[in-house]
């Protein structure tokens, strides 16, 4: 059952930075008039699926990212080229509401004719030979293309991603990083409020976390006791003192004096290695006395959390630019192992760890490497510098290259990621 709680809390904590990311391209998309074709959270095989509006909502197999697929960026609809026989479907006042490109004898109420133009894009407007009648037809700006079982949207050009200004655009792939990054400030701040602030000038240390296990859950030690003396000394709140005392007697029973409420008791532990460590452990994780944090001081705590952490990532890139080391990257395998085992912890430590993460995520996002965020809003400064568009080839070509080398390393860390997990 414990295991169970931790795979779900682990998939719903990737589901949360991957939706709100993706989120936030959604919706600012949506207010530039951009068509949303697709919705997903995760890759490869559809495992549910849903539509609502314009906009396919998928739920996909790989719950490693997402993306928010709107017209124009991909070349999803099918040509209708002159010559080519199709037939439509006309909604009030005789505008094309559905356009069949094949099955065409299965098709009932539709007119079917020989297309000598099509233009889906400006004027919305079909030219249909039937039965050697020429007639145009307006098109609707929401019909529908259909092949097989197949439906696709049209999109209009002033629908389309590239269509909108530079300033909209940008808007729309900036929303996700920044998503992430008011999610990570929300959720520092839950963290806050749950675990509080320490106490200024704190008197006495407090017992954590209790390890399964180990001498400390065997002499029944619990969360929130208060560590008094260790074999006659007192231990006030010197963190350092408590350790050094415990780390030097591996294999020696010690006394200790526990306040618990009212009641002071004493207790006999014995200290132990742990694999990995040094010196003696008993099990517990000492810390020191916390209070309930206000609102405003919520705020800023959170900010300078947002601060800190944000320092410490940018440490670390520079750490892996000028020490490159593949056991120093973790992949999805990698990452959400030590997901798993931080929410075995409680979900205290998960939120502060999910917060880490949804702005580790907006920040690589913003990075200008290719196929990523960043990489997107470097080739719209360099559109608004030089007043036109780069090639759409070009561009298109350099995220697909980026994308690869992405997709090729996550390929590479996940192996690594597996052969440490198998070796332990």
């Amino acid at each position: 059952m414990e295991m169970a709680r931790v795979v779900f809390l682990t998939v719903l904590m990737f589901f949360v930075l991957v939706t709100v990311h993706e989120w936030g391209h959604f919706y600012f998309a949506k207010r530039a008039g951009i068509l949303v074709r697709e919705f997903a959270i995760g890759f490869g095989p559809k495992l549910f699926s849903y539509k609502r509006g314009e906009t396919q909502f998928t739920l996909r197999l790989l719950p490693f990212g997402g993306y928010a697929r709107m017209a124009g960026e991909d070349p999803e609809i099918v040509e209708i080229s002159s010559g080519q026989t199709i037939a439509v479907r006309l909604g009030e006042g005789k505008v094309i509401k559905s356009i069949y490109l094949d099955q065409l004898d299965t098709r009932r109420n539709v007119i079917r004719g020989e297309a000598q133009s099509v233009d889906l894009e400006d004027d919305l407007q079909i030219r249909l030979d039937v039965d050697g009648e020429v007639e145009t037809y307006a098109v609707h700006p929401q019909a529908m293309m259909v092949k097989g079982s197949q439906q696709i949207q049209i999109a209009p050009r002033d629908r389309q991603f590239g269509s909108k200004t530079v300033g909209q655009r940008a808007i729309a792939i900036l929303a996700g990083p920044v998503m992430n990054f008011l999610l990570a400030f929300i959720l520092f701040g839950v963290y806050i409020q749950m675990a509080g602030v320490a106490v200024e000038n704190p008197t006495y240390l407090e017992v954590g976390d209790v390890s399964k296990g180990m001498p400390a859950e065997a002499a029944g030690l619990k969360k929130g006791d208060i560590v008094e003396s260790i074999n006659g000394e007192k231990i006030g709140a010197d963190y350092q003192k408590m350790i050094d005392l415990t780390s030097e007697s591996k294999g020696k029973p010690m006394d200790w004096t526990i306040k618990r409420g009212d009641e002071t008791f004493t207790v006999t532990m014995t200290p132990r290695t742990m694999e990995g460590q040094e010196g003696g452990k008993v099990g517990i994780t000492p810390m020191l006395p916390t209070r309930d944090a206000g609102i405003g001081e919520t705020f800023k705590l959170s900010g300078n959390m947002m601060v800190d952490t944000t320092e410490q990532i940018f440490l670390g890139f520079r750490q892996l630019i000028n020490h490159f080391n593949m056991n120093d990257l973790s992949g999805p395998v990698g990452t959400m192992e030590l997901t798993g085992r931080i929410a075995q912890q409680g979900i205290v430590y998960l939120t502060h760890w999910t917060a880490i993460l949804s702005l580790y995520l907006g920040i690589f996002n913003l990075l200008p490497i290719p196929a990523l965020d960043g990489s997107r809003l470097v080739f719209l400064g360099v559109e608004a510098l030089r007043g036109k568009p780069i090639d759409p080839g070009r561009e298109g070509m350099v995220h697909f290259v980026g994308f690869a080398m992405l997709f090729l390393l996550m390929i590479a860390v996940t192996y690594n990621d597996i052969l440490r997990l198998i070796s332990g």
